[in-house]
């Protein structure tokens, strides 16, 4: 375990073996995570973001999802068009 010090701007300084350990070099994001009366500080890196890839996969996909919704509003709309037309 490991400590280290706010300073009076808010500042905090990540220990070098973390900063090794997790990838986190000047300039990388950090997220802060509340959790009870805990802080978690998650590095935002590009190990993190490929963890995340699937995590809400479907069985359904984004692009056939959303052509399938564009045809109905097409169909929508040509209705509309054919009973505006017919008066």
């Amino acid at each position: 375990m490991e400590t280290a010090s706010v300073t009076s701007k808010g500042q905090l300084v990540i220990p070098a073996r973390l900063r090794r350990k997790y990838g986190i070099e000047p300039g990388t994001k950090v997220l802060f995570v509340e959790r009870d009366r805990e802080i978690l500080i998650q590095p935002i890196t590009k190990e993190h973001v490929r963890s995340l890839c699937g995590l809400f996969r479907s069985d359904t996909s984004a692009t056939a999802a959303l052509l399938k919704e564009r045809a109905k509003d097409k169909e929508r709309e040509e209705a509309k068009f054919v009973r505006r037309g017919s008066r």
